[in-house]
Parts: C-alpha cells; sequence; structure tokens
C-alpha cells in the first residue's frame, strides 16, 4: 500500500508541470512565433545580407596589374634585337573622385537601416498577427461551448414540450418549432467548429507549427483595461513605429544617391606605374637599362545628358518616398482611428451586456420557463427567451474577442508593448 501510495504521488508530481502548462500564455505564444516564423527569419536574413554590402560599397576598386611583352621583330620574337623590345610589368589603382566612395557607402548603410527596421515593423506585425488569432480563437471556443450548452438546454425543452403534448397540455407544434431551432443550432454548432478549424490552422502556422496541433484557450478572459487616447496613440505611433524610421532611412538613401550623381560630374582618376624589363642591345645608348614610367588616367564626363537624366531619377526616388511615407502615416492614422472606435464601442457592449442585458435575459428566461410549467405563458414565449439569452451570450463574447482584438491592432499601429501601453494584463487561467 505503501508503494502504491508512492507510485501515486511520484505520477502526479510528474503531471503537475503538464496540468499548469496546458494553457500557454498568450506572451510564450508569441515568443514562439518570433522564434520560428520563417518569413520573420527570412527578413531578418535579408537585412543581415544587404548589411555586408556596406563594406564594399565604400571600398576602392582591386588594383590592375598588367604583364606585356612590347616591340618584339614578328620575324624573331627575339628580346635583344632591338633597343625597344623589353616585358612591361604595370600597376594600376583607381580612385573615384573625392566623396563618391563615402557617398556609396552611405546608401548602403541607409538600405541596411531600411531593412533593419523593416524586420523590426515586420516582428511588431507577427507579434499583433498572434494576438489577434489568439483572441479569435477564444472566442470560436466560447461559442462553441455556448451553443452546446444551449443544444443540451434545449434538449431538455423539447423532452418537457414533448411530455406536454404526451398529455395532452401541448401543442404539437411547439414539439417542432423546438427541433426546428436544435437542427438550426446544430447547423450553427457545425460552421462554429469549421471556422475554429481554420482559425487553428492559421494560427499554427503563424508560430511554425505543423498542421493540427491542439491549442486550448481559457475558459474565462478578464478585458484589459486601456488607458491612452487616440491623440497619444497617434503620437507614439510616430515616435516608436519601426517603419517611420525606415522611410526616412529611405528618403536618406535616395538624397545620397542625388549626391552620387551630382559627383558622377566630376571625373574618376586611375593612377599607374610601370617597369620594363630590358636586354642589352648593340647600338643601345642605355645600354640595356630597365626603364620606369607613371601617370594619371582619368575620364571625361562629357554625356551631360545622361548625368542630368540621373540626378533627375534621384530628385523623383525623393519624392516617391516621401509620398510614400506620407501615405503610410496617413494609413496609420486610418487604421487607429478604425480600431479606436471599435476598441470603444466594444468596451460599452461589454458593460451594457454585463451590467443589463444578461442579467435580464437570464432571468427573463428563468420567469418564462417557470410560467410556461404552469402553463401561464405559451411555449413560443419560452423558446424566444432561451433563443435571446444565447444570442446574447455569444454577442458579449464576441464582444470581449473584438476589444482585445482591436487592443492588439492598436498597440500594432502605435508600436507599443503591453506594458508601454498602459495595458493591464491580468494572469491567464491555468487548467484544472
Amino acid at each position: 500500500m505503501r508503494c502504491l501510495t508512492r507510485f501515486l504521488g511520484c505520477l502526479l508530481f510528474l503531471l503537475l508541470p503538464l496540468q499548469v502548462w496546458a494553457i500557454p500564455t498568450l506572451d510564450r505564444l508569441v515568443d514562439e512565433a518570433l522564434r520560428n516564423n520563417p518569413d520573420l527569419q527570412a527578413a531578418r536574413a535579408r537585412w543581415q545580407m544587404v548589411g555586408h554590402q556596406e563594406i564594399p560599397a565604400g571600398t576602392l576598386p582591386d588594383p590592375q596589374l598588367s604583364l606585356s611583352l612590347v616591340n618584339l621583330p614578328t620575324d624573331t620574337l627575339a628580346f635583344d634585337e632591338t633597343p625597344m623590345s623589353g616585358k612591361d610589368i604595370r600597376l594600376s589603382q583607381k580612385f573615384p573622385f573625392p566623396g563618391k566612395l563615402g557617398t556609396r557607402r552611405q546608401m548602403a548603410e541607409y538600405q541596411t537601416l531600411w531593412y533593419r527596421h523593416a524586420w523590426e515593423d515586420a516582428r511588431l506585425q507577427l507579434a499583433g498577427k498572434v494576438k489577434q488569432s489568439w483572441y479569435r480563437l477564444y472566442f470560436l471556443d466560447r461559442a462553441i461551448a455556448l451553443t452546446k450548452k444551449n443544444l443540451a438546454v434545449l434538449d431538455d425543452v423539447i423532452r418537457f414540450a414533448e411530455t406536454r403534448y404526451a398529455v395532452g397540455k401541448g401543442l404539437q407544434q411547439d414539439v417542432l418549432k423546438a427541433q426546428v431551432e436544435h437542427s438550426r443550432l446544430t447547423d450553427r454548432l457545425l460552421a462554429l467548429q469549421q471556422q475554429r478549424r481554420t482559425t487553428l490552422e492559421r494560427f499554427n502556422s503563424l508560430l511554425a507549427r505543423s498542421p493540427g496541433q491542439p491549442m486550448q484557450t481559457p475558459e474565462r478572459l478578464q478585458p484589459e483595461t486601456f488607458a491612452l487616447s487616440e491623440e497619444q496613440l497617434r503620437q507614439l505611433s510616430r515616435r516608436n513605429r519601426p517603419l517611420n524610421a525606415a522611410y526616412r532611412a529611405l528618403i536618406d538613401r535616395f538624397k545620397s544617391k542625388r549626391r552620387l550623381a551630382e559627383l558622377d560630374f566630376r571625373p574618376d582618376f586611375t593612377v599607374w606605374a610601370g617597369y620594363r624589363l630590358r636586354d642589352e642591345v648593340a647600338g643601345d645608348s642605355a645600354r640595356g637599362q630597365d626603364f620606369i614610367s607613371g601617370g594619371v588616367n582619368l575620364n571625361l564626363p562629357v554625356w551631360q545628358r545622361k548625368r542630368h537624366a540621373q540626378v533627375a531619377e534621384a530628385d523623383s526616388a525623393v519624392r516617391m518616398a516621401r509620398a510614400q511615407y506620407e501615405q503610410f502615416l496617413n494609413q496609420v492614422d486610418f487604421r487607429l482611428a478604425d480600431a479606436y472606435a471599435r476598441m470603444a464601442k466594444n468596451r460599452d457592449l461589454i458593460e451594457l451586456y454585463e451590467k443589463g442585458l444578461l442579467p435580464q435575459a437570464e432571468q427573463a428566461y428563468r420567469a418564462s420557463m417557470a410560467a410556461y410549467q404552469v402553463g401561464k405563458v405559451e411555449f413560443l414565449s419560452l423558446l424566444d427567451a432561451l433563443m435571446k439569452l444565447y444570442r446574447f451570450q455569444i454577442d458579449h463574447e464576441r464582444a470581449v474577442s473584438e476589444y482585445q482584438v482591436s487592443l492588439a491592432e492598436l498597440e500594432t499601429e502605435a508600436g507599443l508593448s503591453v506594458s508601454d501601453a498602459g495595458i493591464d494584463t491580468p494572469e491567464q487561467p491555468k487548467a484544472d
């Protein structure tokens, strides 16, 4: 007996962590998505890839080494027949006009900043998508549970109506009406279950999980509180949203491109030095002495139309980037206003359901049931009270879910974490 008790105690100890973690917290799920999501990993790799272009962009071209045989007689190909023959070694290095090299590297740095901030914003967007999917999954779980509960209640009502009909106190149409409502709820249940499967697979894809991985949500979600105004969110978005910095880097990159186009009106230089190895030849006044030579080459930027077109292209790129940035800010403002309005609406709906509609609908159903049992109300009144209570329960859970979805959208658009936004996040309930 003592051995059995010890064995059961050890088993309980081993299973306890599984029970505690049966419902993972939302923060853990977000962390999992940020670690494993392949799109995010690709964005990070793209940022790192572009970052490796900075050093090449700011580095001089490789020097050129040339070896040549010069002035050989075509009949003998001998080096000792004429003083002009020899073996040439030439080393050359190209130097861009001062400022070009630094501007090219600056362009590469701004491009790296664009991809870096785009990756940071992708992290923010992914976290928001995970939260929104999780809250929608929560609603579907609660809607399925409520539908099953009301189907069970409706079964009891149908049996009660059938009993009254059997003893001559009820109508057959009451039974038929209840059965129709039962079929409608069953159809609703099947649709909700299909929606949950689709939402779950989308959620698993965000976390890079294999299809079919289960997910359990809590039985009750306490709505969070939110203390910031719409104007405060707009100001925080201008400061915290990574894409703001990304667009500024893009604009600066095109400005650097314009400076480079202006510098292209200036020539580049190539400095070279040569050494000729000679053989001693009869009659050579230099007596076979080796020769050295050197010089500077430069390109002549005579094709002005091409360079003016490059400047105009850079100007257009700057205007395009500024217009895109302005459009991005307008879209953020719209999404903030829309999400804030939906958040406020659902917050008021939650209060309305919890303090008014739900208690009243439940009292109306109980009163209808008691009155129907003694024959004081018709069956349709009882059925209407039951269905109305069910609809209010579903709408309440939808309001809670959509309220949390709106908060996640606000958090994403403003570039905030939960703690930054002044959101009081309750501890997630654990499984029993």
